[in-house]
Protein backbone atom coordinates (compact mmCIF):
# COMPACT_ATOMS: atom_id res chain seq x y z
CA UNK A 1 0.00 0.00 0.00
CA UNK A 2 1.25 3.61 -0.95
CA UNK A 3 0.99 6.47 0.71
CA UNK A 4 -0.66 9.60 -1.08
CA UNK A 5 -2.38 13.28 -0.42
CA UNK A 6 -4.05 15.66 -2.54
CA UNK A 7 -2.73 19.48 -2.68
CA UNK A 8 -5.71 21.85 -1.65
CA UNK A 9 -6.76 24.44 -3.78
CA UNK A 10 -5.19 27.68 -2.29
CA UNK A 11 -3.35 30.80 -3.83
CA UNK A 12 0.08 30.13 -2.72
CA UNK A 13 0.82 27.08 -4.97
CA UNK A 14 4.87 27.96 -3.75
CA UNK A 15 3.83 27.07 -0.31
CA UNK A 16 1.67 24.00 -1.16
CA UNK A 17 5.28 22.86 -3.07
CA UNK A 18 6.93 23.47 0.15
CA UNK A 19 5.14 21.26 1.85
CA UNK A 20 5.16 18.45 -0.62
CA UNK A 21 8.98 18.30 -0.17
CA UNK A 22 8.99 17.66 3.86
CA UNK A 23 6.35 14.93 3.36
CA UNK A 24 8.47 13.53 0.68
CA UNK A 25 11.12 12.97 3.14
CA UNK A 26 8.40 11.86 5.52
CA UNK A 27 7.82 8.78 3.14
CA UNK A 28 5.04 10.23 0.97
CA UNK A 29 4.69 8.02 -2.34
CA UNK A 30 2.27 10.00 -4.13
CA UNK A 31 0.65 13.77 -4.39
CA UNK A 32 -2.08 14.99 -6.40
CA UNK A 33 -3.22 18.00 -7.94
CA UNK A 34 -6.83 18.83 -8.63
CA UNK A 35 -8.09 21.49 -11.62
CA UNK A 36 -11.35 22.24 -11.20
CA UNK A 37 -11.23 26.74 -11.62
CA UNK A 38 -8.44 27.47 -9.80
CA UNK A 39 -5.19 27.60 -10.72
CA UNK A 40 -4.72 24.92 -13.36
CA UNK A 41 -2.85 21.52 -12.52
CA UNK A 42 0.15 21.71 -14.46
CA UNK A 43 1.96 24.32 -13.81
CA UNK A 44 1.71 23.22 -10.22
CA UNK A 45 2.63 19.64 -11.39
CA UNK A 46 5.93 21.00 -13.58
CA UNK A 47 6.91 22.80 -10.25
CA UNK A 48 6.63 19.74 -8.18
CA UNK A 49 8.91 17.83 -10.78
CA UNK A 50 11.90 20.28 -10.25
CA UNK A 51 11.14 19.79 -6.37
CA UNK A 52 11.03 16.65 -5.45
CA UNK A 53 13.08 13.42 -6.16
CA UNK A 54 11.42 10.36 -5.20
CA UNK A 55 7.79 10.13 -5.19
CA UNK A 56 4.91 10.30 -7.66
CA UNK A 57 3.10 13.44 -8.94
CA UNK A 58 -0.85 13.02 -10.80
CA UNK A 59 -3.44 14.96 -11.89
CA UNK A 60 -6.50 14.11 -9.71
CA UNK A 61 -7.67 15.28 -12.05
CA UNK A 62 -7.42 17.07 -15.17
CA UNK A 63 -11.34 17.45 -16.87
CA UNK A 64 -11.10 15.69 -20.28
CA UNK A 65 -13.08 18.72 -22.28
CA UNK A 66 -10.71 21.39 -21.77
CA UNK A 67 -8.09 20.32 -23.32
CA UNK A 68 -7.81 18.32 -26.77
CA UNK A 69 -6.89 14.61 -26.40
CA UNK A 70 -3.11 15.07 -27.97
CA UNK A 71 -2.63 18.39 -25.40
CA UNK A 72 -3.16 16.16 -22.93
CA UNK A 73 -1.10 13.14 -24.43
CA UNK A 74 1.62 15.51 -25.25
CA UNK A 75 1.12 17.15 -21.10
CA UNK A 76 1.18 13.86 -19.54
CA UNK A 77 4.80 13.49 -21.60
CA UNK A 78 6.31 16.31 -21.16
CA UNK A 79 5.39 15.70 -17.38
CA UNK A 80 6.62 12.40 -17.07
CA UNK A 81 10.21 13.46 -19.05
CA UNK A 82 10.21 16.48 -15.97
CA UNK A 83 10.01 14.23 -13.29
CA UNK A 84 11.93 11.40 -14.50
CA UNK A 85 9.22 9.01 -14.99
CA UNK A 86 7.50 9.98 -12.21
CA UNK A 87 3.76 11.06 -13.91
CA UNK A 88 0.61 9.77 -13.11
CA UNK A 89 -2.52 11.07 -15.34
CA UNK A 90 -5.37 11.39 -13.80
CA UNK A 91 -8.21 11.88 -15.81
CA UNK A 92 -12.13 12.79 -14.87
CA UNK A 93 -15.02 14.64 -16.62
CA UNK A 94 -16.05 16.81 -13.82
CA UNK A 95 -19.31 18.22 -14.03
CA UNK A 96 -21.50 20.17 -16.33
CA UNK A 97 -21.47 23.43 -13.60
CA UNK A 98 -17.86 23.56 -14.11
CA UNK A 99 -17.27 22.77 -17.98
CA UNK A 100 -20.45 24.57 -19.15
CA UNK A 101 -20.23 27.01 -16.66
CA UNK A 102 -16.67 28.14 -16.50
CA UNK A 103 -15.26 26.67 -19.94
CA UNK A 104 -18.10 27.08 -21.97
CA UNK A 105 -18.31 23.58 -23.76
CA UNK A 106 -21.06 21.18 -23.71
CA UNK A 107 -20.86 18.63 -21.19
CA UNK A 108 -21.60 15.48 -23.34
CA UNK A 109 -20.79 12.17 -24.02
CA UNK A 110 -18.32 11.65 -21.13
CA UNK A 111 -17.47 7.89 -21.47
CA UNK A 112 -17.05 7.86 -25.03
CA UNK A 113 -14.79 10.97 -24.98
CA UNK A 114 -12.48 9.51 -22.02
CA UNK A 115 -12.17 5.87 -24.17
CA UNK A 116 -11.11 7.95 -26.91
CA UNK A 117 -8.48 9.94 -24.95
CA UNK A 118 -7.48 7.04 -23.30
CA UNK A 119 -6.65 5.50 -26.55
CA UNK A 120 -4.93 8.73 -28.19
CA UNK A 121 -3.36 9.49 -25.27
CA UNK A 122 -1.09 5.85 -25.98
CA UNK A 123 -1.15 5.95 -29.11
CA UNK A 124 0.82 9.05 -29.07
CA UNK A 125 3.28 7.97 -26.04
CA UNK A 126 4.13 4.73 -28.32
CA UNK A 127 4.88 6.49 -31.53
CA UNK A 128 4.32 3.48 -33.27
CA UNK A 129 2.66 5.25 -35.88
CA UNK A 130 1.28 8.40 -37.07
CA UNK A 131 -1.44 9.56 -34.91
CA UNK A 132 -5.17 9.05 -36.19
CA UNK A 133 -8.43 8.79 -34.97
CA UNK A 134 -12.32 8.25 -35.74
CA UNK A 135 -15.13 9.22 -33.52
CA UNK A 136 -15.45 11.73 -31.49
CA UNK A 137 -12.09 13.30 -32.19
CA UNK A 138 -11.41 12.93 -35.67
CA UNK A 139 -7.92 13.36 -35.97
CA UNK A 140 -6.31 14.65 -38.88
CA UNK A 141 -9.81 16.91 -39.29
CA UNK A 142 -11.55 16.18 -42.11
CA UNK A 143 -11.68 18.63 -45.22
CA UNK A 144 -15.63 18.79 -44.87
CA UNK A 145 -14.56 20.14 -41.26
CA UNK A 146 -11.84 22.47 -41.78
CA UNK A 147 -9.20 23.84 -44.41
CA UNK A 148 -8.40 19.65 -45.73
CA UNK A 149 -4.52 20.42 -45.35
CA UNK A 150 -4.67 18.57 -41.88
CA UNK A 151 -2.23 15.40 -41.96
CA UNK A 152 -0.97 12.67 -39.60
CA UNK A 153 1.83 13.41 -36.82
CA UNK A 154 3.81 11.50 -34.45
CA UNK A 155 4.71 13.70 -31.16
CA UNK A 156 8.73 15.27 -32.18
CA UNK A 157 10.38 13.97 -28.74
CA UNK A 158 10.51 10.29 -27.59
CA UNK A 159 8.61 10.01 -24.22
CA UNK A 160 10.30 8.94 -20.98
CA UNK A 161 7.52 5.79 -21.25
CA UNK A 162 5.21 4.58 -23.43
CA UNK A 163 3.03 3.32 -20.76
CA UNK A 164 2.48 6.18 -18.18
CA UNK A 165 -0.65 5.38 -15.84
CA UNK A 166 -3.67 6.56 -16.48
CA UNK A 167 -6.37 7.03 -14.00
CA UNK A 168 -10.24 7.61 -14.07
CA UNK A 169 -12.13 9.20 -11.25
CA UNK A 170 -15.68 7.28 -12.18
CA UNK A 171 -18.58 6.67 -9.90
CA UNK A 172 -21.61 5.63 -12.74
CA UNK A 173 -21.91 2.22 -13.80
CA UNK A 174 -20.54 2.62 -17.67
CA UNK A 175 -17.62 4.95 -16.67
CA UNK A 176 -16.71 2.43 -13.87
CA UNK A 177 -16.83 -0.33 -16.51
CA UNK A 178 -14.40 1.24 -19.05
CA UNK A 179 -12.36 2.33 -16.20
CA UNK A 180 -11.70 -1.42 -15.20
CA UNK A 181 -10.93 -1.96 -18.76
CA UNK A 182 -8.92 0.53 -20.02
CA UNK A 183 -7.65 2.21 -16.70
CA UNK A 184 -4.44 1.82 -14.66
CA UNK A 185 -6.00 3.35 -11.19
CA UNK A 186 -9.45 4.24 -10.12
CA UNK A 187 -10.02 7.40 -8.08
CA UNK A 188 -13.20 7.16 -6.11
CA UNK A 189 -14.78 9.75 -4.43
CA UNK A 190 -17.42 9.11 -1.58
CA UNK A 191 -16.89 5.41 -1.28
CA UNK A 192 -16.56 3.10 1.54
CA UNK A 193 -14.23 0.30 0.90
CA UNK A 194 -16.88 -1.91 2.11
CA UNK A 195 -19.54 -1.18 -0.30
CA UNK A 196 -17.16 -1.60 -3.28
CA UNK A 197 -17.41 -5.27 -3.93
CA UNK A 198 -21.58 -5.31 -3.26
CA UNK A 199 -21.94 -1.86 -5.16
CA UNK A 200 -19.23 -1.35 -7.36
CA UNK A 201 -18.65 -5.00 -7.89
CA UNK A 202 -20.45 -6.03 -11.21
CA UNK A 203 -19.52 -3.29 -12.97
CA UNK A 204 -15.53 -3.97 -11.85
CA UNK A 205 -15.99 -7.33 -13.23
CA UNK A 206 -17.25 -6.41 -16.11
CA UNK A 207 -14.33 -3.95 -16.68
CA UNK A 208 -11.98 -6.24 -15.76
CA UNK A 209 -13.78 -9.31 -17.75
CA UNK A 210 -11.89 -7.03 -21.27
CA UNK A 211 -8.94 -6.07 -19.58
CA UNK A 212 -5.43 -5.99 -21.06
CA UNK A 213 -3.08 -8.85 -18.59
CA UNK A 214 -0.42 -6.21 -19.34
CA UNK A 215 -2.40 -3.52 -17.60
CA UNK A 216 -1.76 -5.65 -14.14
CA UNK A 217 -4.17 -5.11 -11.31
CA UNK A 218 -6.28 -1.94 -10.84
CA UNK A 219 -4.73 0.38 -8.62
CA UNK A 220 -7.53 2.24 -6.07
CA UNK A 221 -7.16 5.28 -4.05
CA UNK A 222 -8.99 5.42 -0.74
CA UNK A 223 -8.87 6.99 2.39
CA UNK A 224 -9.91 10.87 3.65
CA UNK A 225 -9.32 13.66 6.13
CA UNK A 226 -7.39 11.84 9.11
CA UNK A 227 -6.98 13.08 12.50
CA UNK A 228 -5.16 11.04 14.84
CA UNK A 229 -5.64 13.66 18.02
CA UNK A 230 -8.19 14.11 20.16
CA UNK A 231 -8.39 17.71 20.18
CA UNK A 232 -8.65 17.23 16.33
CA UNK A 233 -11.82 14.60 16.11
CA UNK A 234 -14.30 16.87 15.76
CA UNK A 235 -12.80 19.62 14.17
CA UNK A 236 -11.64 17.00 11.43
CA UNK A 237 -15.69 15.30 11.68
CA UNK A 238 -16.91 18.77 10.94
CA UNK A 239 -14.71 19.43 8.14
CA UNK A 240 -15.46 15.58 6.37
CA UNK A 241 -18.90 16.85 6.79
CA UNK A 242 -18.18 19.96 5.09
CA UNK A 243 -16.46 18.58 2.31
CA UNK A 244 -19.22 15.65 1.62
CA UNK A 245 -22.36 17.86 2.09
CA UNK A 246 -20.71 20.02 -0.74
CA UNK A 247 -20.19 17.15 -3.24
CA UNK A 248 -23.16 15.21 -2.38
CA UNK A 249 -25.66 17.90 -1.82
CA UNK A 250 -24.17 20.70 -3.98
CA UNK A 251 -22.12 19.05 -6.88
CA UNK A 252 -24.87 19.29 -9.72
CA UNK A 253 -28.49 20.09 -10.01
CA UNK A 254 -31.17 17.24 -8.73
CA UNK A 255 -31.00 14.24 -11.01
CA UNK A 256 -27.59 15.37 -12.33
CA UNK A 257 -25.29 14.70 -9.00
CA UNK A 258 -23.23 11.69 -9.34
CA UNK A 259 -21.94 11.67 -6.16
CA UNK A 260 -25.57 11.90 -4.16
CA UNK A 261 -26.33 9.16 -6.70
CA UNK A 262 -23.28 6.94 -5.58
CA UNK A 263 -24.73 8.08 -1.88
CA UNK A 264 -27.88 6.80 -2.98
CA UNK A 265 -26.47 3.15 -3.95
CA UNK A 266 -24.22 2.15 -0.78
CA UNK A 267 -27.66 2.42 1.79
CA UNK A 268 -28.20 6.19 2.32
CA UNK A 269 -31.25 6.86 -0.09
CA UNK A 270 -33.12 8.80 1.80
CA UNK A 271 -30.48 10.48 3.59
CA UNK A 272 -29.46 11.34 -0.04
CA UNK A 273 -32.59 13.01 -0.73
CA UNK A 274 -32.18 14.96 2.48
CA UNK A 275 -28.64 16.37 2.04
CA UNK A 276 -29.47 17.40 -1.24
CA UNK A 277 -32.73 19.14 -0.25
CA UNK A 278 -31.18 21.07 2.67
CA UNK A 279 -28.38 22.05 0.51
CA UNK A 280 -29.51 23.75 -2.59
CA UNK A 281 -32.16 25.36 -0.23
CA UNK A 282 -29.38 27.22 1.39
CA UNK A 283 -29.44 25.24 4.62
CA UNK A 284 -25.74 23.90 4.51
CA UNK A 285 -25.35 23.82 7.96
CA UNK A 286 -28.29 21.03 8.67
CA UNK A 287 -27.09 19.54 5.25
CA UNK A 288 -24.28 18.70 7.07
CA UNK A 289 -25.34 17.60 10.30
CA UNK A 290 -27.94 15.05 7.68
CA UNK A 291 -25.28 12.89 7.22
CA UNK A 292 -25.23 10.24 8.87
CA UNK A 293 -22.39 9.46 11.67
CA UNK A 294 -21.41 5.96 10.35
CA UNK A 295 -21.32 7.52 6.76
CA UNK A 296 -18.20 9.90 8.09
CA UNK A 297 -16.34 7.32 9.95
CA UNK A 298 -15.74 5.19 6.76
CA UNK A 299 -15.29 8.05 4.37
CA UNK A 300 -12.51 9.07 6.96
CA UNK A 301 -9.28 7.92 9.45
CA UNK A 302 -10.40 10.02 12.06
CA UNK A 303 -9.90 8.43 16.14
CA UNK A 304 -7.64 6.71 18.14
CA UNK A 305 -4.59 5.49 16.58
CA UNK A 306 -6.44 1.53 16.94
CA UNK A 307 -9.46 2.99 15.03
CA UNK A 308 -7.72 4.31 12.02
CA UNK A 309 -5.22 1.50 12.01
CA UNK A 310 -8.71 -0.80 11.35
CA UNK A 311 -9.93 1.64 9.18
CA UNK A 312 -6.27 0.64 6.79
CA UNK A 313 -6.98 -2.75 7.22
CA UNK A 314 -10.45 -2.43 5.97
CA UNK A 315 -9.18 -0.22 3.14
CA UNK A 316 -6.56 -2.88 2.30
CA UNK A 317 -9.00 -5.39 2.44
CA UNK A 318 -11.52 -4.10 -0.02
CA UNK A 319 -8.66 -3.68 -2.30
CA UNK A 320 -7.56 0.12 -1.93
CA UNK A 321 -4.23 0.10 -2.87
CA UNK A 322 -2.77 3.88 -2.13
CA UNK A 323 -4.26 5.34 1.12
CA UNK A 324 -5.25 8.95 0.61
CA UNK A 325 -5.17 11.15 3.31
CA UNK A 326 -5.77 14.62 4.00
CA UNK A 327 -4.27 15.60 7.16
CA UNK A 328 -5.47 17.63 10.06
CA UNK A 329 -2.85 18.62 12.85
CA UNK A 330 -3.06 20.38 15.59
CA UNK A 331 -0.10 22.84 16.30
CA UNK A 332 1.62 20.51 18.39
CA UNK A 333 1.53 17.97 15.78
CA UNK A 334 3.38 18.18 12.56
CA UNK A 335 1.64 16.64 9.41
CA UNK A 336 5.47 15.14 8.86
CA UNK A 337 5.10 13.46 11.91
CA UNK A 338 1.41 12.05 11.08
CA UNK A 339 2.96 10.74 7.80
CA UNK A 340 5.93 8.77 8.90
CA UNK A 341 3.38 6.92 11.37
CA UNK A 342 1.38 6.24 8.82
CA UNK A 343 3.91 5.10 6.45
CA UNK A 344 4.98 2.97 9.31
CA UNK A 345 2.07 1.18 9.69
CA UNK A 346 1.15 0.61 6.16
CA UNK A 347 4.47 -0.93 5.64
Amino acid sequence: MKLSTVLPYGDDPIRNADAVTEMERAGLDAVWAAEAYSFDAVSLLGYLAARTERLEIGSAILPIYSRTPTLTAMTAAGLDALSGGRFNLGLGASGPQVIEGFHGVPYDKPIGRTREIIEICRKVWRREEKVTNDGLYPIPLPEAQGTGLGKPLKIINHPQRADIPIWVAALGEKNLTMTAELANGWLPHAVLPEKISDVFGPALQAGFAKRAPELGPLQITGGGICALEEEMFEPARQAARGLYALYIGGMGARGRNFYNTVFAKQGYEAEAKTVQDLYLDGKKEEAMAALPDDFIDKVSLIGPEGHVRERIAALRENGITHLHVNPMTSGGTSTTAMFEKLKNWIS
